[in-house]
């Protein structure tokens, strides 16, 4: 049944490539649909009591190819991720990209790439992972440079470049792995691992695929790319990436790789905190730095995936169950902030927040909406964020990393501080004499905002009364 979420985007993407203009004008209908009913579907799923893995394996022209799926929760929460986030880009798209063709285009490399996100987050065989790892990744540099703008271009080849990089560590990372275990499976590396296989070339291999995945997801010290990507990208692109791309290219595989293949060493900690330390820290106070609305958010997204990894870096328990949770929240918050982003660009022209202040007169539910965003991407309750970083922070100091808990909660002031200059700069103060004519958006963009932000407020009100039980099997990725 899980692997329809992979075949049907596929198959939708042939269907409206057929030479029949009817289906071709219904791409973005379908499309639409198609990222409803995975958020529906998820939902249900979620609720339905999951064995610890529920795992299925088709075999594909005989014995040339495996496919191996499974479902936990972590892959719950990523598959109704990526809906949430196509569901939003779709939105905002609807209002951004205004040519037929270019929209027919976008939602074609929208639903390759969700295609590919699933298949990352269902795989249980390494390989297969990351074959749709690239899928995901190509359809991603050509969405980054959809507008053809030179920056946007630049942006595009630097993504490109430190991917193919990464290609090349995850590749030789698995390359030893095979031959360590003799198989690709998650199960049959997991075991050899377990019995004592490999010595130096699993750790070898470790450090390959942490120093793969951090460039896929951007994180310090491999984060160059990503600043100009999220920038120069077009607005809903912006969402796509910010909201799931990077988490699921670079996050979740990090997360997958390390509990299940490798277990929780102490050396594997140690640089996980390293890592997330520095991207709380240094992408905080890059943050502050910016004139630029989505250069900053940018420089935010690095910051907030630092919480991630920090919480990885706990091992299984609060500070992992904060790190799932977290997924979820930045999620939202971060695309809520994108889709203010390119409701002010769109209306005003610009994103330099030094030629913008007075707009929430004009724009009331996009300054609304964006205070409650930042608030709960700084982590204040009741919002959604104050609980996943609440969780991390406690994890930390359960794991007796007790000064990394302290910076992460200064770090958080910070981030309150730079998300409040936003508005600040963009929407209080004394309206310009040139902004006078300036409108709220309308449309999907007003719709996604609206969305986005009764999800953040209604899972902060809502987590008091989650049962214990579900955080449990959130922090160890089993099946509640």
């Amino acid at each position: 049944m899980f692997s329809l979420l992979i075949f049907v985007p596929l198959f939708i993407v042939m269907l409206i490539n057929m030479p029949f203009g009817g289906i071709r004008k219904s791409a973005y209908i379908l499309a639409f649909l198609l990222a409803l009913a995975q958020i529906v579907f998820t939902l249900l799923a979620f609720f339905t009591p999951l064995s610890p893995l529920s795992s299925g394996r088709q075999d594909i022209l005989g014995n040339f190819f495996n496919f191996r799926i499974g479902v936990d929760n972590l892959t719950l929460v990523l598959l109704f991720c990526i809906g949430l986030t196509l569901l939003v880009t779709l939105l905002t798209g609807r209002e951004v990209v205004v040519d037929q063709r270019q929209r027919f285009n976008f939602v074609n490399l929208l639903v390759i790439a969700m295609a590919g996100l699933n298949g990352i987050v269902l795989a249980q065989d390494i390989f297969t992972m990351y074959v749709f790892l690239e899928i995901a990744a190509v359809a991603s540099y050509i969405l980054i440079s959809f507008q053809k703008g030179i920056l946007a271009l630049e942006a595009a080849f630097k993504y490109l470049i430190l991917s193919a990089a990464a290609s090349v560590l995850m590749l030789s990372a698995i390359a030893l792995l095979v031959l360590v275990s003799g198989d690709t499976s998650f199960a049959i590396i997991s075991q050899a691992l377990r019995d004592g296989s490999g010595g130096f070339p699993v750790k070898l291999a470790l450090g390959l695929f942490v120093c793969g995945f951090a460039i896929k997801g951007g994180i310090i010290p491999f984060h160059g790319w990503l600043p100009d990507a999220y920038t120069e990208a077009p607005a809903p692109v912006s969402i796509f990436l910010a909201g799931i791309v990077t988490k699921t290219l670079g996050l979740y595989t990090l997360i997958r790789v390390v509990t299940v293949l490798f277990g929780q060493a102490a050396y594997i900690s140690q640089i996980l905190l390293v890592m997330g330390i520095l991207s709380v820290v240094f992408g905080a106070w890059m943050a502050l730095t910016q004139n630029d609305f989505k250069r900053m958010l940018a420089y935010s997204s690095i910051s907030q995936v630092g919480y991630i990894i920090l919480g990885l870096a706990c091992g299984p328990g609060w500070g992992l169950a904060g790190a799932i949770l977290h997924i979820l929240n930045h999620t939202v918050f971060k695309s809520l902030l994108f889709v203010n982003s390119a409701a002010v660009e769109t209306k005003t022209g610009t994103r330099n927040m030094d030629q913008l202040a007075g707009l929430s007169d004009r724009m009331p539910v996009t300054s609304f909406t964006s205070i409650i965003a930042s608030l709960s991407a700084a982590g204040v309750p009741p919002l959604a964020g104050f609980w996943s970083k609440l969780l991390i922070i406690i994890g930390l100091w359960q794991a007796g990393f007790k000064l990394v808990a302290v910076i992460a909660v200064l770090a958080s002031i910070i981030t309150l501080g730079y998300l409040l200059s936003i508005q600040r700069r963009v929407f209080w103060g004394k309206l310009g004499s040139e902004l006078l004519n300036v409108k709220e958006a309308k449309g999907g963009i007003m719709i996604s905002a609206v969305l986005l932000a009764a999800i953040a407020i209604g899972v902060g009100l809502a987590f008091p009364f989650i049962p214990a039980a579900m955080l449990n099997s959130l922090s160890s990725l089993l099946g509640g």
